[in-house]
């Protein structure tokens, strides 16, 4: 049985909650359960230097936790005065995803940039943030072309993530922190609307695991990005 008393393939509760930031152009606040992850989307009106005169934009991202996201307060990353490798890690993965949906020529001499601020952290804290920050993006790029920035909408699919392992040698679909901390097997999955694979990362924490198992772990993120994708479409329609 796991902690939450979920089926292996149930995702916690999620919710997509958008024009939560005031200023920002597009903005959600998502929830895979007690994972809370604050999502704003800004434009520049000029892409990064090393991109000018080439007629196309860009997609990027920063990650953070607040300090008091986590059981125990976690110094702020701006005292030290450089990110960690995880956060330059999950920024990365997050600046990817989204850029693998979105037809960077269509947006212009434009950059768009993917603030995910976790709240609150209970697991799956990167997979929330990709999800989420398609529904910021989305909406940014709605408010773009509302005023004749842009003549069509440059996202080209949807892109959503989820986690998976092997708890107490079962796959389980979207952990929370209990089952992470003790998972044999840990991995996360990007995959667009149309199915196709972004990203994905797997490790075994505690013992190998077989090409069966990490079968059986994509198949069980296929079926909860449909459904985050879903939730995505519902969203946006709204």
């Amino acid at each position: 049985m796991r902690p939450s008393n979920r089926a292996p393939d149930a995702l916690r509760p999620v919710s997509l909650q958008r024009n939560v930031a005031r200023y920002a152009e597009g903005s959600c606040l998502v929830k895979f359960g007690e994972t809370h992850v604050l999502c704003t989307a800004s434009l520049e009106d000029k892409p990064p230097m090393w991109l000018r005169g080439q007629g196309r934009g860009w997609v990027t991202a920063e990650y953070s936790m607040l300090p008091r996201a986590t059981h125990t307060r976690t110094r702020r990353e701006s005292t030290s005065g450089k990110p960690s490798g995880r956060t330059q890690e999950i920024q990365r993965l997050i600046g990817r995803s989204l850029r693998a949906v979105t037809n960077l020529q269509a947006l212009g001499e434009r950059q768009i940039t993917l603030d995910c601020d976790v709240l609150q952290a209970d697991g799956g804290t990167r997979t929330a943030a990709i999800t989420g920050a398609w529904v910021a993006l989305h909406d940014c790029l709605k408010w773009m072309r509302g005023r004749s920035m842009i003549k069509e909408m440059p996202l080209t699919d949807h892109v959503a993530a989820v986690s998976c392992g092997i708890y107490k040698e079962v796959p389980v679909l979207d952990l929370d922190y209990a089952e992470d901390s003790a998972a044999q097997t840990d991995a996360n999955f990007v995959i667009t609307g149309a199915g196709g694979l972004v990203e994905v990362q797997a490790t075994a924490e505690g013992a190998v695991f077989s090409e069966a198992e990490l079968t059986a772990l994509l198949t069980l993120a296929r079926g909860g990005v449909g459904l985050l994708v879903g939730l995505q479409k519902q969203a946006v329609a709204e």
